[in-house]
């Protein structure tokens, strides 16, 4: 039995996050210049309707950031698609969703390298842009052998920067546009509708643009420090998904009427920096380059640091080969093994585009999104026998339009993802009759949250999802 004192000195978290600083910390994991990474992609894609594609991709995730407040409430320490889904429809299910998710968590770092020589390659068009991403996977991934993590604080930081950024690129576009750039007017409909392109286009575009939105589920994570968790929190991801969304068609919608002509890229990868020159001259440029690869540096060493103790964690549990995944550094106390592959695949962005990694991860995503959706109806409309005309609107009609926009929008990836995403999916399930003797026995649970810590392992992660 526990005394008092023994329940003085256990730590615990203080509620005191109340719904406004949990909608502002939920905005900063949606890293506000994650708008510029896809811009050029997605333009060229939409024929010049990005936020068009962006309005359909925000009616997707507002749907499921309510069937995530619905199983937050069901569910208020779980927080994921793949638990949703084992413990509401099929334990096997559950890990093959699961499965499918961890693409998202190796492919993270990777598009951040590929970012980063991208637009470094743009600034300085004489250094090829392999050497930039084998430059800075060589030394996020040395750092994070040693165990260096960024802080709280230095996060904070380097959000606040993209937000000054991204303001400054707003107030120089509307400058721009105001003087006779681009279209020479703020009004027009041809970004949300173009009579000369199809709306294949823009759906097309709204299927990359999902990447835009990973993370606004994120404060889930803060549920143990959240005044009146299961009524604050489902508000927080609604409301993180829409103002996240309305700032994304905002920036998009200016960009493209200070800079319409979409097929003049130089380089498409890095269009975002070209229509930064144009707008503000070298000097805003330069600026413009620093926000980027700041944001893709922390994003690429936190979602690099993420992925190596998933695998880690899973290794411990034996859902892995312990002997690889589950080794720790005796000296720096980090997964160093799993570090070494993760930058070894993260080599994989000298070969591949953006238009296709950003596909790549959205296949996961997109995969997770549907099932929590569906997760809504199994356990609310069949399992809990929530029915008549209100349970059926609320627990199966929107949680099914919410499917649906998300399956939809999974059917415009692009093809190469589509495959490669079916042979990772084909391998999971391979993985899985292995791992259950042909379905004999349980599946083991993928565990994303990993915060205990045992004598041996100083390593304490809280996964969260982690932005470009």
């Amino acid at each position: 039995m526990k005394t008092s004192k023994d329940s003085k000195m256990q730590p615990h978290f203080h509620r005191t996050l109340t719904l406004l600083p949990l909608v502002v910390l939920g905005l900063a994991y949606m890293a506000p210049m994650t708008i510029f990474s896809t811009y050029g992609v997605v333009a060229q894609t939409t024929h010049g309707m990005v936020p068009a594609a962006y309005v359909l991709a925000l009616a997707a995730m507002l749907f499921t950031a309510y069937s995530y407040g619905k199983m937050v409430k069901a569910y208020p320490l779980s927080g994921s698609a793949y638990t949703y889904t084992q413990k509401t429809m099929n334990p096997h299910l559950g890990f093959i969703v699961g499965w499918a998710v961890l693409m998202d968590y190796l492919f993270l770092p990777m598009i951040n390298f590929l970012l980063s020589g991208v637009f470094l390659s743009a600034a300085f068009p004489s250094v090829p842009s392999w050497i930039w991403v084998v430059s800075f996977i060589a030394v996020i991934t040395t750092i994070n052998i040693f165990g260096i993590q960024m802080t709280a604080k230095v996060n904070g930081v380097l959000v606040l920067f993209q937000f000054l950024v991204t303001v400054i690129f707003v107030v120089l576009a509307v400058k721009g546009i105001t003087n006779g750039m681009g279209k020479g007017t703020l009004f027009s409909t041809l970004p949300f509708f173009n009579p000369d392109a199809s709306y294949s286009f823009v759906l097309s575009g709204a299927s990359i643009l999902c990447l835009s939105f990973l993370g606004f589920d994120a404060v889930t994570t803060l549920s143990e420090e959240t005044v009146e968790p299961k009524k604050t929190v489902p508000k927080a991801i609604f409301l993180v998904a829409f103002i996240g969304g309305a700032l994304f068609i905002f920036v998009s919608y200016i960009t493209q009427m200070v800079y319409p002509d979409y097929q003049s890229f130089k380089v498409v990868d890095s269009a975002a920096f070209e229509i930064a020159e144009y707008i503000g001259g070298s000097l805003f440029a330069s600026l413009f380059l620093a926000g980027m690869i700041t944001s893709t540096l922390a994003s690429g060493m936190s979602s690099h640091a993420s992925a190596s103790r998933l695998l880690y964690a899973m290794g411990r549990e034996s859902v892995l080969p312990r002997k690889i995944f589950g080794y720790i550094h005796p000296k720096y106390k980090t997964p160093s093994r799993n570090i070494l592959l993760i930058g070894l695949f993260s080599l994989s962005a000298v070969m591949v585009n953006l238009s296709t990694a950003a596909s790549f991860i959205n296949f996961g995503a997109l995969v997770a999104f549907t099932f929590v959706n569906l997760s809504v109806i199994f356990h609310y409309y069949i399992r809990n026998k929530q029915r008549g005309i209100k349970g059926a609107f609320l627990y199966v009609v929107l949680p099914l339009i919410g499917a649906g926009f998300t399956a939809w929008l999974w059917t415009n990836l692009d093809i190469h993802s589509i495959i490669l995403g079916s042979i990772w999916v084909g391998t999971g399930f391979i993985y899985l009759l292995y791992l259950t003797k042909f379905f004999t026995k349980k599946p083991p649970e993928l565990h994303f949250d990993v915060s205990n810590k045992s004598d041996d392992d100083t390593t304490s992660v809280n996964f969260k999802e982690v932005k470009l």
